[in-house]
């Protein structure tokens, strides 16, 4: 499969949530060109807005209360209506096997919402995901870089509009 990668701008929080708002609809199966959920995986510098982005996803797939972060807890998980969304974060492994041993392999279902923040630290043992979102930062904002690794990840590329997130 020949991959697509799209290169945005985000010149603020607010082209952030835009993006994450264009997606939202995609992820959550609201169109009939792929199924409901899927893999992202979340790549970037510590404080580079990757836990701002999955809220802002998570939101705007109809997640309310709370968002937050699992640093510590590893996981968060959430449901609106028939999608299971969990959001990870391994930054703290430290082997790559502990994503393995912690259980999270039963979670990657294909109808699932899946992002996972720091998918290196698990090497190569995770599979890849529908979309890889890389955040820079990039004087004043964010470059974002979203490169599809799926079918599905392209159609997602396929329906943004790169003109609205700025």
């Amino acid at each position: 499969m020949s991959s697509t990668t799209l290169q945005l701008h985000l010149a603020d929080e607010e082209a952030t949530n835009a993006l994450a708002q264009q997606l939202a609809p995609l992820v959550a199966g609201h169109t009939h060109e792929v199924a409901m959920g899927g893999r992202i995986h979340l790549h970037g510098e510590l404080g580079a807005g990757k836990t701002h982005f999955v809220r802002a996803l998570l939101q705007a797939v109809g997640v309310s209360g709370r968002i937050k972060s699992p640093s510590y807890a590893l996981l968060e998980s959430y449901k609106v209506s028939s999608l299971y969304c969990y959001h990870l974060d391994f930054y703290r492994f430290s082997d790559a096997r502990e994503w393995l041993d912690a259980g999270f392999r039963d979670i990657l279902q294909e109808d699932a919402l899946v992002l996972i923040e720091w998918p290196e630290k698990a090497g190569n043992l995770l599979p890849p995901p529908d979309l890889d979102l890389h955040l820079d930062y990039a004087q004043e904002g964010r470059r974002a870089t979203l490169h599809a690794r799926s079918t599905k990840g392209k159609i997602w590329i396929s329906r943004l509009n790169p003109s609205r997130p700025r």
